[in-house]
């Protein structure tokens, strides 16, 4: 026993914000005042306490030794035997033990909530850890409930989780995985264990979920409980819709008018606003008479510094390019959705031939759509029908319901009759169907979760998903197109890739899955209590 003593006085020693980390509890800090090492040839015992919980175990073996972590195996008193880990919080593999303690500490948080919520019913499976190959997040425990030959699906976001509402991506996929894997097994529905006053954006998104496909129920949980949220009153969208601003044609700022002039210079008015951009990425902007210029820190302009407005605008242009030689130049890479919305604004009868070019807007309407890096257009079809167009250029399972989130408040103000009221699509009848909504994405950017989550959706939500050839930087070629959840269909001859052609379906690659930091049974979209 005398060498595990000794491992554990090094690391304690050594380690500058030491704990100890038992699964499915909080770190227990360790101070000098705060545990005690008790060893002689036949035993050691380690005690650890705070000012609520006391610890004591009887270690039998170090296990697995890394830096800024030790392992330790001990016997149990009357029961089997499990793992302790010591951990120094302060080395650069701290924040990794913080995680993975605060997911598990949770996750035990997660089975109480569904115990009692769930009278009756015993949690089948629940994990706390990454799925990759099924697209699941470690920061989103999810579990399965049983009784008899019915299940939930169930998932949680903790009090401490940056985006609560990236719950119903994954719980819709992990929803559909069950089911799938379980074929025998009547999963009726996907419960969602959110934070107190953080159930608002999932609580919109769920009225607009198939009825048919899920039953769905929304627990808003706190210190003194859970309780149900029910989708159909939680208060109206925020969404605000300014006037339609006024054609960039108009500003009369003789410097605003030299710079909208320079080649290669797009200038679109946002508000009362107007932004100088070179292939989407803004290096100049007029708002209320003034001009400033830079690209990530902008200064005031005069007349006297339009040679070196133009000269910035020039550096742009050769750095954003498509046969650009160095593609890791800070300018290439930046904002590659405003360099996708600049060439679908050149091109937007690639997208759809029925889309009206002349008459496109940009982030209208606005609102405070968190951690939304997709792009949002408005435009409006040869019939008057309004069409939302989601741009995003990289992989992204949350597509789906962010792209929702923007198509609800587009089709609220239309219920409304607001746009023509504000200036939007002058002297065009708008139709009162609900909007179009268009995902455009490079095509082997669509995440493969995509079809998933997008099946969930109502069917009146008429969606299409457009994908781009990998070269879309240098011009817009659709590879394929799919409405709603179905298969994409493939254009013959269309290039992909560098010199591939689709002929019978996309090029095989290796599956890349981002760190994810993630038909059965009927029912409404609106709360629904299980029976005990």
């Amino acid at each position: 026993m005398r060498h595990v003593f000794e491992a554990i006085e090094q690391f304690l020693a050594a380690a500058r914000e030491p704990v100890l980390l038992e699964p499915g509890a909080l770190p227990l800090p360790l101070t000098p005042d705060t545990y005690l090492l008790e060893v002689d040839d036949r035993r050691m015992l380690l005690q650890a306490w705070d000012s609520q919980r006391n610890l004591t175990r009887r270690i039998a073996a170090v296990g697995e030794q890394q830096p800024g972590r030790l392992e330790l195996k001990y016997e149990g008193f009357g029961k089997k035997g499990g793992t302790l880990v010591l951990a120094d919080l302060a080395h650069r593999s701290g924040d990794v033990q913080r995680r993975r303690s605060d997911r598990h500490a949770f996750r035990e948080v997660f089975r109480r909530q569904m115990l009692r919520q769930f009278p009756g019913w015993r949690v089948a499976e629940l994990s706390a850890e990454a799925d990759l190959h099924h697209s699941l997040s470690p920061a989103y425990p999810r579990a399965v409930l049983r009784k008899g030959s019915g299940a939930w699906a169930a998932i949680g976001a903790s009090p401490e989780s940056h985006s609560p509402e990236a719950a119903l991506t994954f719980g819709l996929i992990w929803l559909d995985y069950l089911r799938r894997r379980e074929p025998k097994l009547h999963v009726g529905g996907l419960a969602l264990f959110l934070p107190d006053g953080r159930t608002r954006v999932t609580a919109q998104r769920l009225r607009w979920l198939d009825e048919g496909k899920a039953k769905y129920l929304l627990f808003s949980c706190g210190e003194h409980g859970e309780h149900v949220v029910d989708p159909r009153d939680c208060g109206n969208l925020e969404t605000d819709l300014a006037p339609a601003a006024s054609p960039v044609a108009a500003i009369e700022d003789p410097l605003a008018r030299r710079i909208a002039g320079l080649s290669d210079v797009e200038a679109l008015g946002r508000g009362d606003s107007v932004s100088f951009r070179v292939r989407g990425l803004e290096f100049a902007r007029y708002h209320l008479g003034r001009i400033s210029f830079g690209v990530d820190a902008k200064r005031a302009a005069r007349e006297r510094h339009f040679d070196e407005i133009a000269g910035l605008a020039r550096t742009v242009a050769l750095a954003r390019h498509a046969e650009a030689g160095d593609r890791r130049h800070p300018f290439f890479r930046k904002s590659p959705e405003l360099w996708l919305e600049c060439m679908v604004r050149r091109d937007l009868e690639t997208v759809s031939a029925s889309l009206r070019r002349d008459l496109l807007y940009g982030q209208v309407p606005a609102f405070a759509g968190g951690d939304r890096d997709l792009l949002d257009l408005l435009g409006v079809d040869t019939e008057g029908r309004l069409a939302v167009i989601e741009l995003k250029a990289g992989s992204d399972p949350h597509l789906p319901l962010q792209a929702l989130d923007y198509w609800m408040r587009v089709a609220w103000h239309a219920g409304r009759g607001e746009f023509r009221a504000r200036g939007y699509f002058p002297a065009v009848e708008l139709r009162a169907e609900p909007p179009r909504l268009f995902l455009v994405s490079p095509a082997l950017e669509f995440h493969p979760s995509t079809e998933t989550v997008v099946s969930f959706l109502r069917p009146e939500i008429e969606l299409e998903r457009v994908g781009l050839g990998i070269e879309w930087r240098r011009q817009l070629r659709v590879v394929f197109r799919a409405r709603g959840a179905a298969s994409p269909v493939w254009q013959a001859g269309q290039e992909c890739m560098h010199g591939e052609e689709c002929v019978d379906g996309p090029p095989v690659r290796a599956l890349h899955v981002e760190s994810l930091g993630g038909e059965a049974g009927g029912g409404a979209a609106g709360s629904h209590r299980p029976g005990g």
